[in-house]
């Protein structure tokens, strides 16, 4: 005798009461296959029901009101198993590439016909991605970027005395000050910074300020003041 397989159970998160009444209706048209391991509208709420239902994916809505879909991502992986599937009406390209980035399994339009959904479900569930090729593309481009950045970060601080890193860090940070401002912020003379300024150019291959400034940005030596 064959036995059936288990469905796949699918946690629906969505502020939209409309929708996810309607997200419901469409998972379980797909019973035996599918069913709904539970909902929820808010962030707070989806992070206690996965981790309390064990879902085998979470369709995730890109945008709580109170959350950010991209945020909650990592914190979902963390309490539960499930492939996660981000389901959005944005056209934001760097937001949707972000949800990828942080662990989504696919994205896929609020604008779907809904047997493309149900599709989109069955792949992330089998551990395939579901993206469009130039979300892919920039998706691994992005990736490559990052990796480099993080190699970079590492040489470059292995270069670096924890003095030096911290006048890095400050630099960025403090862009708008002059040196003697920012010798003071450092409890150092300006000749003592400039001696350590001179060292640092040399490491990194730069000779002033703002080259070394968008250096260590760009490679995330230091976080710029919001």
């Amino acid at each position: 005798m064959t036995t059936r397989p288990d469905p796949i159970r699918v946690f629906l998160v969505d502020d939209h009461q409309t929708i996810l009444w309607g997200l419901q209706q469409l998972v379980a048209s797909r019973h035996p296959d599918m069913a709904v391991a539970g909902v929820a509208s808010r962030a707070d709420e989806a992070l206690r029901l996965a981790c309390l239902l064990q879902p085998d994916v979470v369709l995730l809505d890109m945008d709580l009101g109170d959350h950010d879909g991209e945020e909650l991502i990592p914190q979902l992986q963390a309490c539960c198993k499930a492939n996660i599937l981000v389901l959005t009406g944005l056209r934001d390209e760097a937001r949707t590439d972000q949800a990828v980035l942080c662990g989504a399994r696919g994205i896929v339009s609020k604008e779907a016909s809904a047997e493309l959904v149900l599709k989109a479900i069955e792949s992330v569930h089998r551990g395939e991605l579901w993206l469009d090729r130039l979300t892919t593309a920039r998706v691994f481009q992005c990736q490559r970027e990052r990796e480099q950045r993080q190699t970079v970060q590492k040489t470059t601080l292995a270069l670096l005395t924890p003095k030096e890193g911290e006048i890095v860090r400050k630099l960025v940070e403090h862009s708008g000050l002059n040196n003697r401002e920012l010798a003071q912020l450092l409890f150092m003379s300006e000749h003592t910074l400039r001696n350590h300024l001179s060292s640092i150019y040399h490491k990194v291959e730069v000779d002033n300020r703002l080259k070394l400034y968008v250096y260590a940005v760009k490679n995330g030596l230091g976080t710029p003041a919001a």
